[in-house]
């Protein structure tokens, strides 16, 4: 039987987020060597990536990082906390948005395919990541803004790193109500930034969906259109970022607030891990 102790278990796990008992059987085939465990897991987890495919990712973390003309954001998700909240996950996560801030790469495909800066593509570093830690990893959100920008980063449990985080990109500086934007979105999760952008399909459906309801409920016909368009109305409000009350000052609207400031919201995005 190979020489090692529950500490050397211990801290292979802790050195490669695998499992327990993948460990001890590392450390059986290795002999007690730690070193050479630490290898065999990383070999073995690499002939497993394929078979990972088809699991699950709900876990993971947001992270962002903004520069003076630039703002990027990435959503990396895993399958379990234990490994979210990991030393080696929440490092990985570094190096991609490192890499993310320097190729301001806008959407995943391109992001993957793309060359970091020690000659891997983030597709093998991610690829690599699948065999080390033992679960599959993969990205499913990039955003890349210009500047200024506003951030927010939110943390859905104390010990879990940001699960939640929104970029926002403003028309001009103003970092204080850039923050509190971005902490509004997160709390409210707006879809669009005002009604204009709201797709004229998704106010179709939502006016059938008004409709139909309102009929149900028996409401008198000849008030029927009235109530149907008081209701997407609504909708629209709802969804819409600037015409949504503030979340720190409900006596004003998100514009109204952003034109105190003298600014204006050009864009912005929300990632929530697993959403």
């Amino acid at each position: 039987m190979a020489n090692y102790s529950a500490n050397d278990v211990k801290r292979l796990r802790e050195a490669t987020a695998a499992g327990m008992l993948d460990c001890k059987k590392a450390l059986d085939e290795a002999d007690g060597d730690y070193d050479k465990a630490i290898d065999l897991i990383r070999v073995k987890g690499l002939k497993g990536v394929t078979k990972r495919e088809g699991r699950l990712t709900s876990n993971g973390l947001v992270v962002a990082k903004v520069s003076s003309d630039v703002g990027v954001m990435l959503e990396l998700n895993c399958e379990t906390d234990f490994v979210a909240k990991g030393e080696r996950f929440i490092a990985l996560g570094d190096e991609l948005v490192d890499h993310l801030v320097a190729s301001k790469t806008g959407t995943v495909e391109a992001f993957l395919a793309s060359t970091m800066s020690n000659g891997k593509t983030v597709q093998s570093v991610i690829d690599e990541g699948n065999a080390t830690l033992g679960e599959k990893i993969e990205i499913r959100n990039v955003a890349v803004v210009s500047g200024p920008v506003g951030l927010y980063l939110h943390k859905t449990s104390p010990d879990l790193p940001p699960q939640v985080g929104v970029l926002v990109s403003l028309a001009s500086a103003a970092a204080e109500i850039g923050k509190d934007v971005a902490q509004h979105i997160a709390a409210f999760a707006p879809k669009f930034v005002n009604r204009d952008d709201v797709p004229a399909d998704l106010i179709e459906n939502e006016r059938r969906i008004a409709e139909e309801t309102a009929r149900e409920e028996g409401k008198p016909e000849a008030s029927l259109s009235k109530i149907v368009e008081g209701r997407v109305t609504g909708f629209v409000k709802e969804v819409s970022l600037l015409e949504q009350a503030f979340a720190k000052d409900a006596k004003k609207t998100v514009k109204q607030i952003l034109d105190e400031a003298g600014t204006a919201v050009k864009a912005f995005h929300r990632f929530r891990v697993g959403q």
